[in-house]
């Protein structure tokens, strides 16, 4: 619980039971210089949530929102790693909550709002339960309806669950990270009083059913929670002051509207998008120079005017081409190229494209394409992820590249930003519900998508490249995965509809919405919603479940033409991995002391040997033989020696008394000279010599694990097993 209280008037707190735990949502104490902050405080965890605007900057032409997350380790009683002890550059998690946070809020302003705006979030307490992820979008989102910022929300974040018990699948609010271990779906939802405006999924083969029953429990839940900001910005909300919008001036946009609007119908109209952005670009040239062309040569106010006059009518050629390519498709049900509402572009597609890899594809949905390599590697591959919940390692990732080529750019090249890392998350957990359990193939997977072309959905030309190189590796995946995206454009007074399936770039530039959404013949893996206009209904999200069913279904059977199944065998070239069990209290035994038998076991087979507190021991090796011989040697070195076991050892000690025979590495039993073989022995050199081989039994092993050995009683049984096999003819 929340220990902030004051009895200053202006400070305000309001709480509310949401998903059996108490959210609490504070302010007036922290941070009052901020334009408004909110602590927000859910079990165990509490975030703190400023925002602020600021003048807008000369010239800008798009709205500056800054959204940054911050998890501080201090939250969670821990110290940063690293040399320095401090936190430095946000991981991927802080990133992938900055990206939930921005895409709800970010359609939520006044058209034309330019002002600087820049929201933080900084975690200051966690219970390593309640994740603070959620719960960040809705502080923020409060921070937001409290200040004087034009934001038309507020909007709450919710995460659902469904665990399946005796009584069947129940969805749960906000579950707990132990409850997300049981839960075959992990669904964050964010809405508003209109409706649901940002959907991201991770499933196990979830059908659409069950994901629009998540949908609707999770919407129903949202209401409470904007109920609670709404009391408290009732109490200590500020008058929103929009300020100047800056909209290009009614006279400039009818002008535009005059001069461009034929043209520009005609050349929306031409197919491939090379030549219809070059006829775009030339008409808006034409335009912005015979009738809007800057005075040089008059007074400065002159040129002034004249600059903001074309500045103007640049913008009002951008609108004026979204509404020609909304009215178009809207209206005659023909895109701009040239495809009805539910077509897919053709589909090309291989598999095994590069020599040296353990798997690869070759993707290309239009003018998208996708070359994607699959690496498999043992367990010490792993990418170990630290933050505020205990520690954990993953044992498959997915990395998307997006290299300014893919779209005939030229820029700046840098490491991945928010959209690649975004993208990647995306396709890494649609294809992550379908991959064998470690017990069935314990691989460390790494898939890699670098996007060659792009004109529209890369992260589903990544999902289904992806696909593709798993199989071609030989990963055993359950089913075969697809991705699609599904766009809506309406009218100028909203009233009709298309939702429009497979969406190319300047769709998803003009269109309402990029609705993802990845699966398998029998379910969902993965939904991505980014949001552009103010909301969608439940219905509006069934109609694009179905259609987005449709053509993932046709995808699937273009794909399993490529390639039907996985490979039975990975490739040649990747390690071989076996994984066995030994008795933990025997790890000891095989590591040796300071490490000295596991080293050895490496450096005479050539093998990696990974140890687990439990017991399992995984050996990796590239040569087959190899791995069998080290595993023997493991096996027999933790086996537990049982009375009546036959070995076939080394004599490492000559006694007077007798012989030693290491049964395996660190296991030595003792072969008494009377042992050694039939009738008397005279001396144990007439019989055996240090690095003998020789066949013992286990005749005893006594109460301090001494074990004792007869070669005599292996020979015996030798012989009995030669005469049952060759029986003497009797007379």
């Amino acid at each position: 619980m929340s220990t902030f209280q004051s009895s200053l008037p202006h400070v305000h707190r309001v709480e509310r039971e949401i998903g059996g735990r108490t959210l609490i949502l504070e302010t007036g104490i922290v941070a009052r210089q901020a334009g408004a902050a909110v602590i927000a405080t859910y079990g165990g965890t509490t975030v703190l949530a400023t925002a602020l605007r600021a003048a807008p900057r000369e010239g800008i032409d798009f709205f500056p929102l800054t959204v940054d997350y911050r998890e501080k380790t201090s939250a969670a009683g821990k110290f940063p790693g690293g040399f320095r002890k401090r936190e430095g550059a946000p991981n991927e998690k802080e990133i992938l909550t900055m990206r939930m946070i921005d895409r709800p809020i970010r359609p939520l302003f006044p058209d034309g709002f330019l002002d600087e705006v820049q929201i933080q979030c900084f975690v200051m307490s966690h219970d390593g339960e309640n994740d603070s992820d959620v719960l960040s979008g809705t502080a923020a989102s409060a921070a937001l309806a409290l200040s004087d910022i034009p934001f038309e929300g507020p909007i709450a974040t919710v995460r659902v669950g469904r665990i399946h018990t005796d009584a069947g699948p129940q969805y749960v609010l906000n579950p707990t990270i132990s409850q997300l271990d049981y839960s075959d779906l992990d669904l964050v939802l964010s809405g508003h009083a209109d409706g649901m405006n940002m959907i991201e999924v991770g499933a196990a083969e979830v059908d659409e059913q069950g994901v629009m029953g998540a949908i609707e429990f999770g919407y129903s839940q949202i209401q409470q929670i904007l109920s609670l900001i709404g009391e408290l910005t009732d109490r200590a909300g500020r008058p929103k002051v929009a300020g100047t919008l800056h909209l290009p001036p009614a006279d400039i946009v009818e002008k535009v509207r005059v001069l461009a609007e034929a043209p520009m119908t005609e050349a929306r109209r031409i197919p491939g998008k090379q030549a219809r952005n070059e006829a775009v670009d030339a008409l808006k040239k034409r335009i912005l120079d015979e009738h809007f062309q800057v005075n040089e040569s008059g007074t400065y106010g002159e040129y002034a005017r004249s600059a903001k006059a074309r500045s103007h009518a640049k913008e009002a050629l951008k609108r004026l081409e979204e509404k020609v390519t909304r009215r178009l498709i809207v209206e005659s049900k023909v895109r701009a190229d040239g495809r009805g509402p539910r077509q897919i572009r053709p589909i090309t597609g291989t598999v095994g494209v590069f020599a040296r890899t353990h798997g690869s594809a070759f993707f290309q949905r239009g003018e998208t394409q996708s070359l994607v390599s699959v690496t498999l590697g043992t367990g010490k591959d792993e990418q170990i992820v630290d933050g505020l919940i205990p520690e954990y390692s993953k044992k498959f990732v997915l990395h998307y590249n997006f290299p300014p080529f893919s779209t005939g750019e030229v820029k700046r090249i840098t490491g991945p930003g928010r959209r690649e890392i975004g993208h990647g998350a995306l396709a890494e957990r649609s294809l992550l519900g379908v991959l064998p359990s470690p017990d069935q193939f314990p691989y460390t997977i790494r898939v890699v998508s670098d996007i060659t072309e792009s004109n529209g959905s890369s992260s589903m030309a990544s999902v289904c490249g992806g696909c593709l190189a798993l199989m071609d590796a030989g990963v055993p995946i359950r089913a075969t995965v697809a991705g699609i995206s599904v766009g809506r454009f309406s009218d100028d007074n909203d009233q009709n509809e298309v939702f429009v399936t497979d969406i190319i770039g300047e769709e998803d530039f003009f269109g309402d919405m990029d609705f993802k959404v990845s699966g398998t013949r029998e379910g969902i893996t993965g939904i991505q919603l980014d949001l552009k206009a103010r909301g969608l209904s439940l219905d509006q999200i069934g109609r694009v479940f179905a259609q987005a069913r449709e053509g993932r279904l046709e995808i699937i059977d273009t794909m399993e033409s490529i390639i039907a199944a996985p490979r039975a065998e990975i490739s040649p070239l990747a390690p071989r991995l076996v994984t066995i069990q030994i008795d933990p209290e025997k790890i000891g035994k095989l590591i040796g002391p300071g490490g000295k038998m596991i080293r050895g076991l490496q450096d005479k087979w050539g093998v990696t040997i990974d140890v687990e507190d439990d017991g399992s021991v995984m050996l990796a090796a590239s040569n087959g033989d190899a791995l069998r011989g080290a595993q023997q040697e493991i096996e027999a070195m933790c086996a537990e020696i049982k009375v009546g076991s036959v070995y076939t050892g080394k004599v490492v000690s000559v006694k007077d008394f007798g012989a030693f025979v290491e049964l395996a590495p660190g296991t030595d039993g003792m072969c008494h000279i009377s042992e050694l073989a039939d009738g008397y022995v005279k001396s144990v050199s007439d019989v055996v010599r240090i690095g003998d081989v020789v066949k013992v039994k286990v005749i005893l092993v006594d109460d301090q694990g001494r074990i004792k050995l007869s070669r005599k009683a292996a020979m015996a049984d030798d012989k009995k097993a030669e005469e049952a096999k060759n029986p003497v003819p009797s007379a």
